[in-house]
């Protein structure tokens, strides 16, 4: 499977790609051989917390490399009256009876607890491409769906200050 993204995420992980090979992996290198000199390594923490740290540097420049050489660029533009990669969008939950306020994003940049919701997420699949006024059904699980009907639509042509997520 290949993740959708804009031009601005794959260059920010390149940035960082390029940041954790160049910085941080001879950094975490030279931490673990002096850690190392300390002794027993069966009993040295420092040594331990070293090599976790490098080797999660090493998982993470993985990931990466791999995320930018799969990944499949888009265009995050929209017509104007319509949801579109990076809009915010204002709803109105039926069942809840409250009003929510999202941004779409690749899934790169998915933070739920700050409004940032995948456009690969069930929520976000249902309102891309609606318009204001639009009722629109979320199916969240085979057994659990809901209506949401559209109040208004910020458009954005996308921010490169979200940051991509890390694990």
């Amino acid at each position: 499977m290949h993740d959708e993204l804009t031009q601005v995420d794959i260059d920010k992980m390149k940035e960082e790609l390029q940041h954790r090979i160049q910085v941080l992996r001879p950094q975490l290198i030279e931490e673990v051989k002096v850690a190392r000199a300390f002794g027993d390594l069966s009993e040295n923490f420092e040594y331990k917390a070293a090599k976790r740290e490098k080797n999660r540097n090493d998982s993470r420049i993985r990931y990466l490399e791999n995320m930018i050489k799969t990944a499949v660029v888009i265009d995050g533009t929209s017509d104007t009256d319509e949801i579109g990669l990076f809009d915010t969008v204002t709803f109105y939950v039926e069942e809840d009876e409250e009003e929510e306020t999202i941004q779409l994003v690749t899934t790169l940049r998915q933070d739920a607890l700050k409004g940032l919701i995948s456009k690969e997420s069930p929520v976000g699949k249902a309102l891309m491409g609606h318009k204001v006024g639009d009722r629109v059904l979320i199916e969240a699980s085979e057994t659990y769906r809901y209506y949401v009907q559209i109040r208004a639509i910020q458009k954005s042509t996308g921010d490169p200050d979200i940051p991509i997520g890390t694990f």
